[in-house]
């Protein structure tokens, strides 16, 4: 009977074990919410001069972020852009923008923030980008 129940408590122990390890390992979902409520607070410092507090841009100037087809295309190139600027020609729902933004020096929390709050606002719906996506593109 002693080692019926050492061999239980083995198997509690281990079984105990192998659940943390588990949780441990799930990778908790990203808070798009709260990664939104911090990004329009860097939009505001950072993008609203340019392209305006709807995300409207200035016609023939700064590209509209709403609704932007340029823009929800290709988030990875978004993140590149954030990062290190962009120079030259660009077409944003069928107009042509010939134009200069230089990189900004965000965290990667901050960029993928800035990101969500712009990818999620006026009208767009777009995936979630996280810090690691970030640091990827930085390489």
């Amino acid at each position: 009977m002693k080692r019926n129940t050492m061999y239980s408590k083995f198997l509690l122990l281990l079984s105990f074990f192998a659940f943390a390890l588990f949780s441990f390992q799930q990778k908790t979902p990203y808070d798009l919410k709260a990664s939104m409520a911090r990004g329009e607070q860097l939009y505001v410092s950072y993008c609203l001069s340019c392209h305006m507090d709807q995300g409207q841009g200035i016609e023939g100037v700064y590209p509209p972020l709403a609704k932007s087809d340029y823009l929800m295309a290709d988030k990875k190139r978004s993140i590149r852009q954030v990062l290190y600027g962009i120079s030259g020609e660009i077409k944003v729902n069928g107009k042509t923008y010939n134009l200069e933004m230089t990189g900004f020096d965000l965290t990667d929390e901050e960029t993928a923030d800035v990101l969500n709050y712009i990818r999620n606002s006026w009208g767009n719906k777009g995936a979630v980008v996280t810090p690691d996506e970030v640091r990827t593109a930085r390489q």
